[in-house]
């Protein structure tokens, strides 16, 4: 598979979040990497079990998947996508080495949207899911302000009030709004929150949260609208 370093296409994928299932981790990152670019929002998943967790827990706008994983295959997990009410709709594209007809007319039979052979030009990727989410549905508005309870935040100025009194954000901490705003009432990992951070822990963006609820919440120890998603990160839940 190729890889340019060629900037990315302004706003091609924001506001939408695909899930990338391959037992490769480097197709994996080096996919997550690209379409990060791209505007996308991407988690990663090395196997069936792991994505059907994910998906259980977040709405995913498309969700890519490798036919070929050790134990449950891609197809098994598209039958599976398929066959779940709440994800019935949910765009599938397959990767696979397998470049059979038989083998796409399988992939397809069973609910995938296309269908990709190794290796492929990551570019060809973009475009291909691009022309899914164009098929599937209407890409989403992105409101300009968002209410938290008495709180207000114009995501284009990155600024905040409460009770019409302008509360002073730091640049990372509006930032970090803007992020959860932009993915509310999403999961939203903790280091995709602070991917230009050198710290690995996160705690960087704890202390970023802290903060925030302090700004933003009644009761800052019962957060009602920056909530914690155990094992994930963090998420915003406006009006």
């Amino acid at each position: 598979m190729s890889s340019s370093r060629s900037g990315p296409v302004a706003g091609a994928g924001v506001g939408r979040h695909l899930l990338i299932v391959d037992d490769d981790d480097r197709i994996r990152e080096l996919l997550k990497e690209y379409l990060a670019r791209e505007g996308y929002r991407v988690t990663g998943a090395a196997h069936a079990a792991a994505a059907r967790r994910l998906m259980e827990l977040i709405e995913f706008d498309l969700v890519v998947l490798d036919v070929m994983m050790p134990g449950e295959s891609g197809l098994e997990l598209t039958t599976w996508v398929r066959g779940k009410a709440q994800l019935s709709r949910t765009p599938v594209l397959l990767l696979t080495a397998r470049g059979e007809a038989a083998d796409r007319i399988d992939g397809l039979s069973r609910g995938a949207d296309d269908y990709m052979s190794k290796p492929f030009d990551p570019k060809e990727l973009s475009l291909r899911i691009d022309a899914i989410l164009r098929r599937t549905g209407v890409k989403p508005i992105m409101p300009r302000e968002i209410r938290l309870g008495t709180a207000m935040f114009d995501l284009e100025r990155l600024e905040l009030t409460r009770d019409g009194v302008p509360m002073r954000l730091t640049e990372a901490e509006a930032q970090l709004l803007k992020t959860l705003a932009l993915h509310a009432h999403a999961p939203v990992e903790r280091m995709d929150l602070s991917p230009d951070t050198a710290d690995i822990t996160g705690r960087a963006v704890d202390v970023q949260v802290t903060r925030l609820r302090r700004k933003l919440e009644a009761d800052p120890k019962n957060p009602r609208y920056l909530q914690t998603v155990r094992g994930v990160g963090y998420m915003l839940a406006p009006d």
